[in-house]
């Protein structure tokens, strides 16, 4: 691969960095050496561009086959390969990935006529923040993992220790790089500026695939503690394939600095596996705008701000679920984590849900058929962020829907008409309907261009009459008769029109609230589907604890991105 650049003018292109200089006269154009005999400046670019991406793509492809089968070996063969092996392979990359973003950061950006642009649609704060949010509690997950190995020394390996050290130093780095670089547009080092990005992105989606499959095995390993208090209380304890006396070998003694360790690892480990695909989503965008130009056309003149103005029911409505659902939260957990859990705690769980699902679809309904009477055009412009949104949020939805079905299946199989299994069948087809009708809602309002505000429209209107009672010289009579008139003709069309809006912001802020108390429930421990024990029972053990932890990070984490959708969305109605 090569990096050459070619400088040509180019007249009609402006900086849209703060940073940047203000000599713009010259453009990188990408030079591939596949396509260095093409005839056309901008031909030869696109080709660059395209066989950059190539490139890049097939050496993350590489890296994350590999990364999965040393998983996939240390799974169902872990002799010849074990976590040490893994946790190696990942500091390999951890390192090699940390060099090429202190480069970046050091090097690259510092260039002259790097950073020409910058995407305004990118690195949205909302997403930032849910970086620094989760990395925080990454880092908090590794400090964690560092005194549980340590006081565990003369049982555990010392990678145990020196993995999650590294690991805290590329979530800094990576976070503060993310912060102050995810709308970077960058126009020099194409090609090795991609592969950086896409060693990064491969990183990140092996440590998911590495926290998936670990959190597994905590489960497992709170599962067995359960059955352990259950023997002293007077119950057998009921046996697991995956239980073995391995577990028995390093256990954590009875210290308070250690259970505190203990309890904080497997409480913080879910916000690892959301902070992996948080990143990789911001890191995507950047390498989809490497080389990206900005016309003047597709830089907003006005950005929209976030207002709670004209909401009512939406805020209240969502409160109050917001507030319902953390009472019904604190229930289940304190009820399902006691010695003899009561089956009526998943009654209650799960009728939560029943109430709210149908709720949320029926406003996603009705906002998606107010953007069908809308007339606002739809926004046709090239914006990969919008992209990938709409990717996401598809591809995210698959996780919950994937589990409703398997839940569905399970529970019509054995016993549909039993109280228990039909909520929980209820459960799942209402879950299936509400992520449908919101992502044709969400995608449908982040496609709708910004509506105009009203109040500029009256003000031209009252200036256009003005010029003209001065120029005609209307009688005062004459005048006030045309105010009245467009008056009443604004009143009419205003109101005409604000009812669709308030409407629009009405229901977005209440599916955004809704979300987000969705999102907390199974991020801090409420997974009603593995402890219920109904579909365990069906399809097994093992093969239970693969759907469901493969569908429940991306259920969290759509619920998570919906809620910027969401606001989006409210913005921008």
């Amino acid at each position: 691969m090569s990096d050459k650049k070619v400088s040509r003018p180019c007249h009609h292109c402006k900086s849209k960095s703060a940073s940047a200089p203000t000599d713009t006269s010259k453009i990188h154009y990408e030079k591939f050496w596949l396509y260095r005999h093409c005839s056309s400046v901008q031909l030869r670019d696109r080709q660059a561009q395209k066989a950059g991406r190539l490139f890049s793509g097939l050496l993350a492809m590489n890296v994350v086959f590999l990364g999965s089968a040393f998983i996939s070996s240390m799974i169902f063969n872990k002799v010849a390969i074990t976590l040490a092996d893994v946790w190696i392979l990942l500091s390999i990359l951890k390192v090699l990935s940390l060099f090429w973003i202190i480069y970046y950061l050091l090097g690259t950006s510092r260039q002259p006529h790097a950073v020409l642009y910058r995407d305004s649609h990118a690195g949205a704060i909302w997403i930032r923040g849910s970086v620094l949010l989760f990395g925080s509690c990454s880092i908090f997950l590794n400090v964690f993992q560092i005194g549980y190995s340590t006081i565990l020394v003369h049982c555990k390996s010392r990678v145990e220790i020196v993995f999650p050290s590294i690991g805290i130093i590329f979530i800094c780095t990576q976070a503060y790089f993310l912060w102050h670089h995810s709308k970077d547009c960058i126009q020099v080092q194409h090609n090795f500026t991609r592969c950086g990005l896409m060693l990064t992105i491969a990183t990140n989606l092996i440590l998911w695939l590495l926290a998936v499959t670990n959190d597994t095995l905590h489960m497992e390993i709170e599962a067995e503690l359960r059955e352990v208090e259950r023997g002293f209380a007077g119950k057998a304890p009921s046996s697991h394939p995956h239980w073995g006396n391995e577990t028995a070998l390093c256990t954590c003694p009875n210290s308070t600095i250690c259970k505190i360790f203990q309890k904080g690892y497997i409480l913080l480990y879910p916000f690892n596996t959301e902070y992996c695909l948080v990143c990789c989503s911001v890191l995507y965008v950047m390498w989809k705008n490497v080389g990206r130009r900005i016309s003047d056309h597709h830089v907003p003149h006005t950005k929209p701000k976030f207002k709670l103005q004209g909401v009512v029911f939406g805020p209240l409505l969502g409160t109050s679920a917001v507030i319902i659902g953390a009472c019904v939260f604190m229930i289940y957990q304190i009820q399902v984590t006691s010695l003899v859990p009561s089956s009526q705690v998943f009654v209650i769980y799960y009728s939560y849900y029943i109430v709210l699902l149908p709720l949320m679809s029926v406003g996603a309904v009705i906002g998606t058929i107010i953007h069908a009477l809308e007339k606002r055009e739809l926004d046709t412009l090239k914006n990969p962020t919008r992209s990938l949104d709409v990717v996401l949020l598809m591809g995210a939805a698959l996780g919950q829907i994937g589990m409703s079905y398997f839940s569905i299946v399970a529970l019509v199989a054995t016993d549909p008409r039993d109280l228990l299994n039909s909520l929980a069948l209820s459960y799942s087809v209402l879950l299936i309907i509400q992520n449908i009708t919101q992502n044709v809602f969400v995608i449908d309002g982040l496609h709708r261009r910004r509506a105009t505000p009203p109040g500029k429209e009256e003000d031209t209107k009252e200036e256009q009459n003005r010029e003209a009672y001065i120029q005609r010289r209307l009688s005062m009579l004459e005048l006030g008769q045309e105010i009245r008139k467009a008056s009443l003709s604004y009143i009419h069309t205003y109101s005409h029109l604000s009812w669709k809006r308030r409407v629009l912001k009405e229901i977005s802020f209440f599916l955004a609230l809704c979300n987000i108390i969705l999102w907390v429930m199974p991020t801090f421990g409420a997974h009603p589907l593995f402890e219920n024990g109904m579909e365990r029972s069906f399809y097994g053990y093992s093969t239970w604890f693969v759907i469901v932890n493969f569908g429940l990070p991306l259920g969290v984490f759509y619920r998570m991105h919906s809620v910027g959708g969401l606001l989006e969305v409210y913005v921008t109605a």
